[in-house]
């Protein structure tokens, strides 16, 4: 099992890497012949503004009293230049917004790696073609470019007073520099200025992502060769802007990143249709690069050219761009070479993910293999299905071993002539030795097909149906999340599906409700930036009148270890009392802008320094125990929440308690006997190995009822985005400075609660379903594994930060959840084992 586990964590090491050389490779192509325009540029100098983070809005509407934030840049649009939205393309991040800027590219994706604070390879830029370039602006961003601040708007965000008085200040500083480069040069005429954002920004301060407050930013040029204000009786566009700012009067040009704006130039049709023939060549040129490369390491009869641009294409487009401009029909021009441009780029796009689909089955071949082979172990190691298979370990014969070393020779020769980099046999070689070790398993393939083909065929498909539905609904939960909602509909009806309604009817509608309240929290909003402490207040009073109730049953049993039991709810109702204060205290003295009191964050600190420890006080009874352990965590995930996220683990506790009811009436449902009752079951490491059972198909079900509740966990109350940019509220309990690296363990504790609280329960579930660790891994990884496969064609190498990260974080979720579980389980183990004595050696039950 340790070799298995060992080898387990390379293949999906291999698997996790193989996503950056498939989608995160850089776009960019080196080695281009540069191409200029013949005739004598309209100036002799740029001058470029950019106001980091600045909406197009903020800039353009007017305020409350019919007046411009900017009065000199009004002016501008008015008297001397022209005006558009520039619409940005994600990611809206810093440094992407001003590479496209002054090199004309978008997102170079291997940047995922980096950040946005640099770019992982050399570009040329406008900088690089300038005889002599000054830059002045935020030292965040000039050392980007140093190679060969929007901080108001996070601050006090966009709607703030301070945000919009400091587009005021902006506006002043436009108007000194334009002053004094006029100037200096003697107004000769041959400036030309530019006004635009790299980004703009969401109402609540961040970006990076593709709303149309990021990505509409003000575009306004005048001076040298720009054309003067335009007067117009109506404008058709798609948005209500131009009203909104009452610029309806005045022509708006939009600008779309990546071509030239020539409807901008005030110069003649040929200088126009000119500029916009070599804007065409060059990126043909790039084109072209890009597709020599591509064709020396790939063989010749295995070689696909881009069909929508071939040789003859390209010339014929340009010999009549050529012809058009010597008959001065210039506009034609300009259509040809936006045309040409548009296919330039696919080609581009389609060369740079040539190897994609090649890369893209070496990897989905392995995983099949991975899987299968897991899945064989299972069927092998912990089932009855291989009884008909001798128990005679057979020597493989030769032929087998010999024609994997075949293969893999051949494919490494296919990979040595085509000078494929190393990474690309680790992804084409690793399939062989696992398909190797699959076959191997012959024998069990045939006893299980044998198997298969004496079981009823309708309920082969159903079950297989039933069990990809599943799978299906987890994966889309990490984009939806009401399909958890959905899921848990579907579970409520569970009970009421099986004889287990007539037979425990109080247990089945707990089981309902609790699953009906949960689905509830799915369709909430992820946890908000607005605090509702009463909700807060009410869960901690839920949890106080939880424990009474509990406290008062125990006494009417009137059990020998009562007294100690008593103490311990005790201590941890008072410690759910004094966190209700603390988050009630610290919030109201934070809107009273008096900070944290001191006493406040020690409690705070002492409760969760206490909520691992106090449980192990507490009787290693099944019921006792994890009740412990929900009051001692609720603490603590009370002083981390702020809404309603306070109720989710008190709801969750609940259905995980019927949980374990349910699996012992379905087990003793199916024939297996239950020599214990549920109040007298002890949580203890010595658990007879003999007690572990071998695997039932409904196994299968509690397997993936753990992965579900698990997902149930981690996205009830939000999402990846949600965690990116929690609110800060959720930590001033413990902290009163900014600490990213504590603020973030905060968080991730309070994340991680919900999991550990599953992974108790499902601690018991084991032990009463005399259920092994070992196989529930196994099935485990079969499971996510599947799921991985599906996110594995999802992964994004376009679109915002936000969406390629988040791709990629349900990828590694999924690809390390048996890592992880084994975590959580090491941690349950803990606190549902251990005990805090005197005397006398802890017992344990795992195997």
């Amino acid at each position: 099992m340790l070799l298995f586990f060992t080898l387990g964590l390379l293949v999906h090491f291999v698997f996790f890497a193989s996503i950056f050389d498939i989608y995160f490779t850089s776009p960019l192509v080196h080695g281009m012949t540069p191409h200029f325009t013949p005739l004598p540029p309209p100036a002799r100098r740029l001058v470029l503004f950019v106001a980091d983070g600045l909406r197009a809005d903020a800039l353009y509407e007017l305020d409350e009293n019919g007046n411009s934030r900017a009065p000199f840049i009004r002016n501008i649009i008015m008297h001397e230049g022209s005006w558009g939205i520039s619409h940005t393309r994600v990611p809206t991040e810093s440094r992407p917004g001003h590479v496209a800027l002054i090199a004309g590219f978008y997102e170079d994706v291997s940047a995922v790696a980096k950040g946005w604070k640099e770019n992982p390879v050399e570009f040329d830029s406008l900088f690089n073609e300038s005889k002599y370039t000054w830059s002045w602006g935020s030292p965040d961003i000039l050392p980007m470019f140093a190679k060969g601040l929007d901080t108001n708007g996070h601050a006090h965000r966009p709607s703030s007073r301070d945000y919009k008085d400091n587009i005021k200040k902006v506006d002043d500083g436009v108007k000194e520099i334009v002053s004094m480069f006029k100037h200096f040069y003697g107004n000769d005429g041959k400036t030309t200025f530019i006004f635009t954002s790299d980004h703009g920004m969401t109402d609540w301060g961040s970006h990076g992502a593709g709303h149309p407050s990021e990505t509409l930013t003000p575009f306004i040029a005048w001076g040298a060769g720009i054309k003067y204000p335009q007067k117009v009786s109506a404008q058709q566009f798609d948005d209500a802007f131009l009203k909104e700012w009452r610029l309806e009067n005045w022509k708006r040009r939009d600008v779309n990143q990546g071509i030239l704006p020539v409807d901008y130039l005030n110069n003649t049709d040929l200088f126009k249709a000119e500029s916009m023939f070599t804007n065409a060549v060059q990126i043909l040129e790039q084109f072209e690069v890009k597709m020599i490369q591509k064709k020396e390491v790939t063989l010749s009869f295995l070689f696909t050219p881009f069909k929508l641009l071939s040789d003859s294409k390209q010339l014929n487009i340009l010999r009549k761009a050529r012809s058009y401009i010597k008959q001065k029909k210039f506009d034609e021009v300009v259509s040809l070479c936006k045309e040409l441009i548009h296919l330039a780029l696919k080609g581009l796009s389609y060369y740079h993910t040539y190897d994609r689909f090649f890369l893209g089955i070496s990897v989905v071949t392995g995983f099949v293999g991975w899987t299968s082979y897991a899945s064989l172990l299972i069927i092998k190691s912990h089932s009855n299905l291989t009884r008909g298979v001798s128990k005679e370990v057979k020597e493989p014969s030769h032929l087998l071993p010999c024609s994997f070393v075949a293969i893999g020779v051949l494919v490494a020769f296919f990979l040595l002539i085509q000078a494929c980099p190393w990474t690309y046999y680790v992804y084409c070689l690793l399939p062989v030795p696992i398909w190797y070790a699959v076959l191997r398993e012959f024998q069990v393939i045939q006893d299980l097909v044998a198997s298969l083909l004496s079981f009823p065929l309708s309920h082969f498909v159903g079950y297989l149906l039933v069990f990809t539905l599943g799978i299906e609904i987890l994966v889309l939960s990490f984009f939806y999340r009401y399909m958890l909602t959905a899921g848990l509909i579907a579970f409520a009806g569970w009970p009421f599906l099986t004889q287990m309604w007539t037979q425990a009817k109080i247990t089945s509608l707990s089981w309902t409700l609790f699953s009906l309240l949960l689905a509830v929290f799915p369709l909430m909003p992820v946890v908000g930036r607005k605090p509702n402490i009463s909700l807060v207040m009410g869960a901690g009073l839920l949890v106080l009148l939880l424990s009474l109730f509990v406290v008062t049953s125990l006494m009417k049993r009137k059990a020998s270890f009562i007294k100690e039991e008593l103490w311990v709810h005790g201590l941890q109702m008072l410690s759910t009392v004094l966190s209700m204060y603390v988050v009630h205290s610290t919030h109201s003295s934070l809107l009273k802008k008096q900070g944290v009191p001191l006493m406040n964050q020690f409690v705070s600190w002492a409760t969760l320094a206490s909520s691992l420890v106090v449980p192990l006080l507490s009787s290693p009874v099944l019921f006792q125990r994890l009740f412990s352990i929900l009051l001692s965590l609720m603490s603590t995930y009370l002083l981390l929440s702020t809404g309603y996220e306070a109720l989710f683990p008190l709801v969750l506790s609940c259905l995980m308690f019927v949980w374990i009811y349910m699996e012992q009436e379905t087990l003793q449902r199916s024939g297996v006997s239950c020599k214990q009752k549920l109040t007298s079951i002890q949580f203890s490491y010595n658990t007879d190995i003999t007690q572990f059972r071998q695997l039932y198909l409904d196994d299968i079900r509690r397997a993936f009822f753990l992965v579900f509740f698990l997902v149930t966990a981690f996205f009830g109350t939000g999402n990846i985005a949600s965690i990116n940019s929690f609110d800060l509220a959720s930590v001033y309990c413990f902290l009163t400075v900014f600490s990213p690296f504590m603020m973030g363990a905060l968080m991730m504790w309070k994340i991680l609660i919900p999991f550990v609280l599953v992974m108790c329960a499902f601690e018991a579930v084991q032990l009463t379903t005399h259920l092994s660790s070992k196989s529930l891994f196994l099935i485990v990884l079969v499971i996510s594994d599947t799921m991985a496969l599906n996110f594995f064609f999802l992964v994004k190498d376009y679109g915002s930060w936000l969406d390629i990260g988040t791709s990629i974080s349900h990828y590694v979720i999924v690809m390390s959840m048996t890592i992880f579980l084994v975590f959580l389980n090491g941690l349950a183990q803990l606190l549902t084992t251990k005990k805090l004595r005197l005397c006398g050696k802890p017992k344990s039950h795992l195997i």
